[in-house]
């Protein structure tokens, strides 16, 4: 049975922010991809894809694949969402704060209530929800005064508290339940922690670690993995050389993510003793690009497959945008120590 939306959530959709978001074609669903291992994972899908079916050159498990761009191919208005899956569990949107002047304070489940409690009283929110658990709750909030104070968080799209109890989305997906936080939840009185959004931000802006990374978009890599000398035995050298430094998800609270990351940088380490000895004995150099296919191909073998891995970044493959972004830090960090040394 189709429902209407706007008569079940109508303080969403008569919210004055969410209005001004409305037009932007950043809007989709979240949904589970494929057979993805991570219990209840969901991710932004391809809206697009979906209402038009697949086509004999796809390659994704299941029907849904992930969004792989920020615009109209694979995103909507929210007035076209709405028109399109009315029965929709919820909402996400690509928050992009500087053109959208607004962030969100994402308050994790287990954060300590009397902080969440704080969090819920700050001046200034334009739009507060709970979040998919039930149990935490996303505060739409005006872009902060002193966004700019701070250089070490210019480029962050993402500011944590230290303990994971809530972060600062500035540059990010958020999904949005349409639920609005009970009446009198936040208690009375003014926050005791933090008397703006302004501090808040300041809080963690201060604490934020300058990003020397360098970026994935900084390293081209062609549709196919190109012929690398050495590639076998310098995949193998990076796969057995880490197998007992590998971390367990486990030691990252089980978060995909983060773990894979991880592997990634465990793996490239021994990768970068394998090229160093190929380059000796083969007279010849490797490539960013090269780099990157030879993380791609010893991270394949390591790490089990779901469905995030279907999805692209920056136009090819999930994973090997990660070897790319992996590949560009420590070339960007290796580059800053030897001008330190000089």
């Amino acid at each position: 049975m189709t429902v209407d939306p706007l008569a079940l959530f109508p303080e969403f959709y008569a919210n004055p922010t969410i209005q001004t978001l409305a037009p932007v074609r950043r809007w989709t669903v979240s949904g589970r991809l494929g057979d993805d291992p991570d219990s209840g994972h969901k991710a932004p899908i391809d809206v697009r894809h979906l209402l038009e079916g697949c086509r004999p050159g796809c390659q994704h498990d299941g029907p849904l694949r992930g969004a792989f761009s920020l615009d109209s191919t694979c995103l909507m208005s929210l007035s076209e969402l709405v028109a399109a899956l009315p029965n929709a569990a919820n909402h996400a949107y690509y928050l992009q704060s500087h053109s959208d002047g607004v962030v969100v304070v994402d308050v994790e489940p287990d954060c300590p209530p009397d902080l969440a409690a704080d969090l819920l009283r700050l001046p200034g929110v334009l739009w507060a929800e709970t979040s998919m658990s039930g149990r935490g709750y996303h505060l739409a909030m005006p872009r902060p005064k002193n966004l700019h104070d701070f250089p070490q968080a210019a480029h962050k799209r993402v500011l944590r508290e230290r303990n994971g109890w809530f972060e600062i989305l500035l540059d990010h997906w958020i999904t949005f339940t349409r639920r609005p936080v009970a009446a009198g939840l936040a208690g009375d009185g003014p926050p005791v922690r933090f008397a703006s959004l302004e501090d808040l931000y300041a809080a963690l802006a201060e604490n934020a670690r300058a990003s020397t990374a360098g970026s994935a978009g900084e390293i081209v890599t062609d549709e196919d993995m190109p012929d690398i000398p050495g590639t076998h035995d310098i995949v193998a050298a990076a796969v057995a050389g880490s197998e007992s430094r590998r971390k367990d998800l486990s030691d990252f609270d089980h978060d995909r993510s983060r773990w894979e990351f991880s592997v990634l940088g465990t793996l490239y380490a021994e990768q970068i003793q394998a090229m160093n000895l190929h380059a000796g004995m083969r007279q010849t150099s490797y490539s960013a690009s090269d780099q990157a296919w030879l993380l791609y191909a010893a991270a394949v073998e390591v790490l089990p497959k779901r469905a995030k891995h279907t999805e692209t970044r920056n136009g090819r493959p999930y994973l090997l945008d990660r070897a790319a972004s992996l590949v560009a830090d420590r070339r960007t960090r290796a580059r800053e120590r030897s001008i330190g040394a000089a």
